[in-house]
């Protein structure tokens, strides 16, 4: 059976907008008998538009999802005179295929579909269809490029590596070559390309990377993780591949194959939209490499222990951004660490209060502390005197194993930022430094600066060049030796004492916090989670959260735990508050979002503040202004309440280890009906919508 039948076309395709055009094409296609419920498939549409619109360039949207409403593999194709914006950032889109999965297809089903969205990197293939005048024609184009029936794959959509190496406009056995590209310099590719669904732009991705290369005169195998499975590149074709291009959204598997060659790292959509200069950039980097060989051989040596461990940061990025991604990467390598020992000492603590505070045979809160010299006294008294019958023996056990959790916090903080900006080399002197920083008390802020300097100084040294004997001992000896070694002595000789400082008077400016300065600061943080829903501002203030529990230690009160109660609670209210509001009004929100109020109650209560995120893209000001007002009540009447949270994250699923959850969840209430109440008024105002509201 077709992919696509003359019932699954719509050639004067109309909407407002994506949605309403999709919803046209979900119809049709159920009309078809191909989907059992529109509403569940276009919730599933909905969501993947959610991770990253679907417009491309050229004028074509591809909508897609794996739906269990689906029940084979299918195409809708809509044709719009018009134009209907679809997130492309050069215009509207014309051409629309609605590009729907079962949700456990097939493989050789699925097959199809790469198939498809590597016609569509075809200017021909896009050309007939503009030009098409009946659906029986449409339908014709499309089974000409995409048929359920055939055994492989057709010849365009070889990949260029196994293809011969002609370009598409010349019988010569001559490659065509791009504007600069040497004439006698035929370059190997490799490259990989992902989405978060795996349907289309990895496909297209691969296509349009595979097409650059060969119109360059070069040869390439693109690896696409898709839903179709991926054709993976071969350890022979890595190991003689001149460079490297990953187009991905999603984290590359197993990318520590490709260490110690040039690497490209772009979006799914870079590669779609630009591959020709992709393959430029490789030219470039290749030629780098060939010219200075040490640069090949200290990654390649650098390879060894680094699967599993990845960082995300754009290259070609500004300042502002880099640093935020490096200091993001420490971060999130720190946080498991925050969670695992902050957890347990809370629970070391609820154990205690249950069995008596200090009368058991250890005292939870004089025997252990962040020192080293204490930890170890602990784990001595609990090895010669652990007592299985005493609750305070339990108590202990786990506030133990929760403060050496909390010991490796700003050394872990330190070396996952060195490492984010020079990859291996930068863990030794980052987390060095970082255990030099905890020793000197010098807190978080000595662990970012520690980080930063050992992970610039790290790429320095990686840098040199060196006399051939020299370049194989480079990763293993020259540059863990000589990044620490100057990394630790600035800072214990001139940078500790000042940070040192800086960060005791951070810490005693928190302490005399209290009254009004408290519930300025949570009314500040909890407008930061509430402004951009996971985005910079919201993560600069979770930031500042996170790492503040580093100093918090082991104390019961400090002003860092209720810093980290009042963001958390802030991140709840706007997900929460649009689920409130299309609750209670529900006429006053399109369908779609109505849906994602539905969804938006377990995000919210888990603390995933991007659960607002659908709402404020339909209506930015009037949800902003709204979850800006309700977080920042939430924050400050957080602080005023003085709750207290160790874990980083968790929503309610760590409601019995805040500290005064009771005012917790007073506050977390408080705030979300603040923000439905004013959405809800806001969106009275839109005329539209109150119409809509009364006729509902």
């Amino acid at each position: 059976m077709s992919l696509i039948t003359t019932d699954q076309v719509v050639l004067d395709l109309t909407g407002a907008d994506r949605h309403e055009a999709t919803e046209t094409l979900a119809r049709t296609l159920s009309e078809s008998g191909r989907c059992t419920d529109v509403e569940v498939f276009l919730a599933d549409v909905r969501e993947r538009e959610s991770k990253m619109a679907t417009g491309l360039p050229g004028g074509i949207g591809i909508p897609h999802a794996r739906s269990a409403a689906i029940t084979e593999p299918s195409l809708v194709f809509g044709r719009s005179s018009d134009g209907v914006d679809w997130g492309a950032k050069d215009g509207p889109a014309h051409l629309i295929f609605l590009i729907a999965a079962p949700e456990g297809g097939g493989e050789a089903h699925m097959q199809m579909l790469p198939k498809l969205a590597k016609a569509l990197m075809n200017k021909d293939f896009r050309a007939q269809l503009e030009s098409a005048t009946t659906s029986e024609e449409v339908v014709g184009i499309v089974n000409g490029h995409v048929r359920l029936d055939e055994p492989a794959a057709p010849a365009a959509a070889v990949p260029a590596a196994a293809a011969p190496a002609t370009g598409p406009a010349t019988d010569s056995a001559e490659p065509v070559h791009a504007a600069g590209a040497p004439a006698d310099r035929k370059l190997k590719l490799v490259g990989v390309t992902s989405c978060p669904t795996g349907i289309a732009h990895t496909y297209m991705a691969a296509e349009a990377l595979e097409r650059a290369a060969q119109e360059a005169g070069h040869s390439m195998k693109v690896e696409t993780q898709g839903s179709a499975g991926a054709n993976p590149v071969s350890p022979q074709e890595i190991a003689e591949a001149d460079a490297v291009i990953f187009a991905h959204d999603v984290e590359v598997r197993d990318k520590v194959r490709f260490h110690g060659k040039p690497t490209i790292d772009v979006g799914v959509k870079k590669a779609i939209s630009d591959g020709p200069a992709l393959i430029k950039e490789a030219e470039r980097l290749a030629a780098e490499w060939k010219a200075d060989p040490s640069r090949a051989q200290a990654a390649a040596a650098t390879a060894g222990g680094g699967a599993g461990m990845a960082t995300k940061v754009d290259d070609q990025g500004g300042v502002g951004t880099r640093i935020r991604q490096w200091l993001m990467t420490g971060v999130s390598y720190m946080i498991p660490f925050v969670a695992a020992g902050g957890i347990l000492i809370a629970i070391g603590f609820m154990i205690a209060q249950f069995a008596g505070g200090k009368t058991g045979a250890i005292d939870v809160t004089t025997h252990f502390t962040l020192d080293p010299s204490s930890t170890a006294k602990g784990v001595a008294i609990l090895q010669n005197s652990f007592d299985p019958t005493s609750g305070m023996n339990w108590a202990a056990l786990f506030f133990l194993i929760g403060s050496a959790a909390f010991g490796f916090l700003v050394p872990i903080l330190s070396g996952f930022i060195a490492y984010a900006i020079a990859d291996r080399p930068g863990l030794v002197p980052g987390i060095v430094g970082g255990a030099v920083a905890a020793t000197m008390h010098a807190g978080f802020l000595g662990g970012i600066v520690t980080g930063f300097l050992a992970g610039f100084l790290a790429k320095w040294v990686a840098s040199w060049r060196v006399p051939k004997g020299v370049r194989g001992v480079m990763p293993v000896v020259v540059i863990p030796l000589v990044s620490t070694l100057i990394t630790i002595g600035l800072f214990i000789t001139v940078l500790g004492r000042p940070i040192k400082g800086l960060s005791d008077g951070l810490a005693h400016a928190l302490n005399s916090m209290n009254g009004t300065s408290a519930i300025v600061l949570g009314l500040v943080l909890g407008v930061m989670m509430g402004f951009d829903l996971g985005g910079p501002v919201n993560k600069v203030a979770y930031t500042f959260a996170t790492t503040g529990l580093a100093a918090a230690g082991t104390a019961t009160n400090a002003p860092q735990l209720k810093i980290m109660a009042a963001v958390m609670a802030a991140g709840m209210v706007a997900p929460l508050a649009m689920a409130l509001a299309t609750a209670v009004r529900p006429a006053l929100f399109s369908e779609p979002e109505r849906e994602n109020g539905k969804a938006a109650w377990l995000l919210g209560a888990s603390f995933i503040s991007e659960g607002a995120i659908p709402f404020a893209a339909a209506d930015p000001w009037r949800v902003i202004v709204s979850s800006v007002v309700g977080s920042g009540i939430t924050g400050a009447l957080t602080m005023l309440f003085g709750a207290t949270l160790r874990a980083p994250h968790g929503g309610i699923w760590v409601l019995p280890l805040i500290g005064n959850f009771a005012m917790f969840v007073v506050a977390l209430a408080i705030g979300v009906l603040v923000s439905a109440a004013i959405v809800i008024a806001l969106k009275q105002r839109d005329p539209a919508r109150l119409m809509a509201a009364e006729n509902a």
